[in-house]
């Protein structure tokens, strides 16, 4: 794959349809599901015209859900998405930091 394929593909993975998932309509209430994306990428080749030429590229893409939006009665609302993972990342560093500090008091 050569650096200009490289970058077809990528502008057809970064694109809004990564963002927001397929509608789905149920009882009149439309959903839209929302994901925040990172990525990026890079490449490079040798100029020196010697055989073979080298050239090369990568890309990578983060994508986690962030929430919906929620198209019912004629109004549009936000529904954030909750990372349990986070949650849980949180409350043990909570924890952690709760029993330093009563260890001192002690």
């Amino acid at each position: 794959m050569n650096l200009g394929q490289v970058a077809s593909a990528a502008r057809k993975i970064f694109s809004a349809r990564l963002v927001y998932g397929e509608p789905v309509e149920r009882d009149g209430t439309v959903v839209i599901p929302a994901a925040a994306v990172f990525g990026g990428g890079g490449g490079g080749g040798d100029d020196t015209g010697a055989l073979p030429v080298r050239e090369g590229a990568g890309f990578g893409v983060f994508a986690r859900p962030v929430g919906a939006f929620v198209v019912r009665d004629g109004g549009v609302t936000w529904v954030p998405a909750v990372d349990v993972t986070w949650l849980g990342l949180a409350a043990a560093v909570t924890a952690v930091a709760l029993a330093k500090i009563l260890a001192k008091r002690g």
